[in-house]
């Protein structure tokens, strides 16, 4: 490994991430998510979702299509930014499956050039969600002109997407994508050499698989050895989040803002 890259340095655990802004208090990905986890909840990192419109605009949103989180039906593609910014983000949301106190109350689905700057300083985790033409290279070409590479680690679960990233944007901080995840987790576990890809620089991994958790002293060791900084998906249970901490894991996103910020002021 060489330098520290820019998105890394002066991190330090455990940080506090706000996954989707913290969906399980306010209509995920939206602004009032963000703008409730970083005034209220003291977040230092959003984790968050893009997907690519039928005209070209980067919106902030995790599935393919729009029927779980606003009033509209079918998938994003197909839809122009104009017809998406008029939907209801927050219609919904709801804590008890029978109130729904988000509905009307102006949540939208957002550019992710106006997340970028309505939150100048934060740093962000970018889920590039579909593997489609053209949205690696409308990413890139946004947080270029934004003047933003240095505070995105950006990736997909997709390895053709990963790799395509990697390739026309060196300059970025990555995650690993699905399979070059597991192979190093494996190698780790089975306590083989693990492999070495410098275009990854960030595990974004889950605590468990099935029952059994899979972030341990031992992986955070290997991973610190390899110069990789490792954040843990998606923990919402205090006690969870109290063992990650006493670990010294790189990061913890949460769907609950408010018990992480909880735990890492008693820590």
């Amino acid at each position: 490994m060489g330098a520290m890259h820019p998105f890394l340095d002066g991190l330090r655990p455990t940080l506090h991430i706000a996954h989707r802004g913290g969906a399980r208090l306010a209509p995920e990905n939206t602004m009032r998510a963000f703008r409730q986890a970083v005034d209220v909840h003291g977040t230092q990192m959003i984790e968050t979702d893009v997907h690519l419109t039928r005209d070209g605009e980067v919106v902030v949103f995790h599935d393919d299509t729009l029927e779980r989180c606003t009033d509209g039906s079918g998938p994003l593609s197909a839809c122009t930014w104009s017809e998406l910014s008029s939907l209801d983000a927050g219609f919904r949301w709801t804590e008890d499956g029978a109130t729904f106190p988000f509905r009307g109350a102006g949540a939208r689905i957002p550019r992710l050039v106006d997340v970028l700057r309505a939150f100048p300083d934060l740093r962000f985790n970018i889920d590039l969600k579909p593997a489609v033409p053209g949205l690696a290279e409308a990413f890139v070409a946004l947080v270029r002109a934004e003047r933003a590479t240095h505070r995105i680690c950006a990736g997909s679960e997709h390895d053709a997407l990963g790799a395509a990233l990697a390739n026309i944007a060196p300059e970025l901080c990555l995650f690993y994508p699905r399979q070059a995840l597991t192979d190093l987790v494996t190698a780790i576990h089975a306590q083989r050499t693990p492999p070495d890809d410098p275009r990854f620089l960030v595990l974004d991994m889950p605590y468990r698989l099935g029952p059994l958790p899979i972030v341990n002293a031992r992986l955070l060791g290997v991973a610190a050895r390899l110069g990789r900084w490792v954040n843990v998906w998606t923990v919402d249970e205090a006690r969870d989040m109290r063992r990650l901490v006493r670990l010294g894991v790189g990061g913890i996103m949460t769907d609950r803002p408010d018990r992480l910020r909880a735990v890492l002021d008693a820590a």
